[in-house]
This record gives structure tokens, C-alpha cells and sequence, in this order.
């Protein structure tokens, strides 16, 4: 059954005020850049499904570069622009909001392609030459993907994800997409536990909770945030079934 428009009105509450809307953290940023060899001291950066911009604002104290930050969801980019506005990077990240299957950016225009936790939504096989024809030769494209790391998966677990993301698969499977697309791994790595706390399922347990409060006497909204909340109790619970893995190629 899909979602009800009251899920998504929820739903949407606790995810814009959180730092960043998936799994990920500053050092794992860093270290995928640090894979990335090459890169001008300024590099023309892209960040598909940036969210409020969480990585989006690791990558802009990570590199010189300047950073074109994409979202399809209007309050996550008003939120980036606040953050944007905020630290003075006007002149270094433009956030816009567009779809990433068309963001009517030229081609060949970016010396790299980042995305966390996004691509699944249009499919690699779709993502994969997007983001392609989007780099320079030579260019990087660095991304997460949600991979499952066991077959024995609590069925609560994978009725989750197949919600999500239904053609959701293992490693090798996300290297046989590369492969098909002509993009060069460089190299991968899984994303460590502290990344899935420190900035994504720790605030939302404290969101979660707040708004538990505010909707106190309304059944339906409390009935979302339960299911919104059982998330991260299920990864404490089964989080070895699964992984986000990043993912380092070259054009």
C-alpha cells in the first residue's frame, strides 16, 4: 500500500530539520575525496540529491571547488540557501532546486559528480549515464548505495527497503552496473556506523520525539512517527544486514 499524503506531510516534518537526510559523515567524505586523484585544486563539483545540503557543506570545506548543490524538494533547498547565506558561500555553492534526471545542466561540465543516498531514486541504469555525461573526461563520479550484506534478512528489515527501493541489491551487483556504464571503480568502501548516528538517526530519534509531543492527542500523526521511529531501532537491532557503500569511479 502506498503511503498516505498524511505519511508524506510527516514524514517531511522530521526530515527537513535534520543536518542530513542519509547516512553519511564528514570523514568518510574526506575520505572518498582523498580516492579521487587528479582533481583541479578548484574543481566544478555537483551534488545530486543534496538534501539541506549536509555533504554539500563538507564538500565546500573540503575542496576549493566550486559546488552545484540539486534537489527536487523546495524546503531542502531553502534550508541550504539559509546555511549558504549563513557561513558567506555565495559565491562558492548555488543550490537549485530541479530534478536530477533533468537538471538542464550542460555536459562535460563538472570535474565531479557526488551523491549521497540519491541515486536509487531514478535507478542506476539511469543515474549511471546522467551522471556520466554530466563529467569532464576524465572526471570522478563518487556516490552511496544502499546494498544488502546477508540473504537471511528479517522480513520487517526488507519490507523497508523494497518500499523504498525495490531493485535494491549487493555489492557486485552496484560493479556490474559500473561496468555496463563505463565508468572505472577506483575503489569502495562501507560506510561506518557512526555514520548512520552521529548526523542522521540520532537527531531524528530527537525529532521523532518532539514531535511526539506536538501531536499528543492526534492518532494518525502519532501512528507515522511510530513507523518513521522504528527505523532507527531496527538498525540498532539488524543493522549487519545492510550497508551504504561508497563508491569511487572515474569517467
Amino acid at each position: 500500500m502506498a503511503p498516505s499524503a498524511r505519511f508524506w506531510d510527516i514524514f517531511f516534518e522530521v526530515y527537513e530539520a535534520l543536518p542530513r537526510q542519509g547516512p553519511g559523515n564528514r570523514a568518510s567524505a574526506a575520505r572518498a575525496l582523498g580516492m579521487c586523484p587528479g582533481l583541479p585544486a578548484a574543481p566544478r563539483i555537483l551534488d545530486l540529491g543534496c538534501g539541506v545540503g549536509g555533504q554539500t557543506l563538507h564538500l565546500a570545506d573540503l575542496t576549493r571547488g566550486r559546488i552545484v548543490a540539486v534537489d527536487n524538494h523546495a524546503p531542502f533547498i531553502e534550508r541550504l540557501q539559509e546555511s549558504v547565506a549563513a557561513r558567506g558561500l555565495e559565491d562558492r555553492i548555488r543550490p537549485l532546486c530541479a530534478d536530477m534526471a533533468d537538471t538542464g545542466l550542460p555536459a562535460g561540465s563538472f570535474d565531479l559528480v557526488w551523491s549521497e543516498g540519491a541515486l536509487y531514486n531514478l535507478g542506476l541504469d539511469t543515474a549511471l549515464p546522467l551522471c556520466r555525461r554530466l563529467l569532464r573526461p576524465g572526471g570522478h563520479l563518487v556516490f552511496t548505495d544502499a546494498v544488502w550484506r546477508k540473504s537471511d534478512v528479517p522480513d520487517e528489515v526488507r519490507r523497508g527497503f523494497e518500499l523504498d527501493y525495490p531493485g535494491m541489491g549487493v555489492t557486485p551487483d552496484v560493479l556490474a552496473a559500473l561496468a555496463r556504464h563505463d565508468l572505472e571503480v577506483l575503489g569502495h568502501f562501507t560506510l561506518p556506523d557512526a555514520a548512520w548516528w552521529e548526523d542522521f538517526y540520532t537527531p531524528m530519534a530527537a525529532r521523532v520525539n518532539e514531535l511526539r509531543r506536538v501531536y499528543a492527542v492526534n492518532p494518525e500523526a502519532l501512528s507515522v512517527l511510530d513507523a518513521i521511529g522504528r527505523e532507527p531501532e531496527l538498525h540498532a537491532a539488524h543493522g549487519d544486514c545492510y550497508a551504504y557503500e561508497f563508491f569511487v569511479t572515474k569517467r
